[in-house]
């Protein structure tokens, strides 16, 4: 059985199907793929019509979107469990995935990480406006999430999950910001967490190359 990734290293969303390839301590085989590029193979598009990423294959099965992906690496293979038994627990977890898929990657990394850290290290100016307005829209997700989560080592509880997997590059990417680092430590759980969570090997080993803050 033969698992491959299609993946940008510079992709918040390849990298959560990633993070949990590697938490679920599988081998897979790594493709890089720029869905930015104007010349991506039609083999590629095959894959993927809507041109992003990750893809993930296995054997002979093609997936693309990221809840779909981790979700199939969570139902068909072993390894370190990353859903809870528990269906309260587990409809948390549900809930923080789609609250950061829904409302926070757009403010967190489009909007503030996006016009602060990736538009200069292009040459482009950031738009003061729309981080200000990414800032505002950002808290209330972190309000939302610090509301949720626990006093555990992890979103939803004592051990690692899908959950951190899907917040864990978008609160990366918030924090290459000064707003951003200045912000989370309003909200003691959550910085708590990231303080952990960013030391992890999944975390360390899947960082893409942006310049620091």
């Amino acid at each position: 059985m033969t698992l491959k990734l299609h993946n940008f290293h510079r992709s918040a969303y390849g990298r959560i199907a990633e993070i949990t390839l590697r938490e679920k301590r599988l081998d897979f085989e790594r493709q890089e793929i720029n869905p930015f590029a104007e010349d991506i193979s039609e083999d590629y598009l095959r894959l993927h019509p809507f041109k992003r990423v990750p893809v993930l294959e296995h054997d002979d099965l093609v997936l693309y979107e990221t809840r779909a992906i981790t979700e199939y690496l969570e139902d068909r293979f072993g390894g370190p469990k990353l859903r809870p038994d528990d269906p309260v627990t587990a409809a948390k977890m549900r809930q923080i995935i789609a609250i950061i898929d829904n409302y926070g990657y757009w403010p967190l990394v489009r909007m503030v990480f996006s016009q602060r850290i990736s538009r200069p290290a292009s040459g482009l100016v950031a738009d003061e406006t729309i981080i200000a307005e990414g800032l505002a829209k950002s808290a209330l997700v972190l309000a939302a999430l610090e509301a949720i989560i626990g006093l555990d080592e992890y979103l939803v509880g004592p051990t690692y999950s899908l959950a951190d997997a899907h917040v864990v590059p978008m609160i990366d990417y918030f924090c290459w910001t000064t707003e951003g680092t200045d912000m989370l430590a309003n909200y003691p759980k959550l910085n708590s967490w990231w303080q952990r969570l960013k030391e992890r090997p999944s975390t360390l080993e899947t960082r893409p190359d942006w310049p620091t803050n």
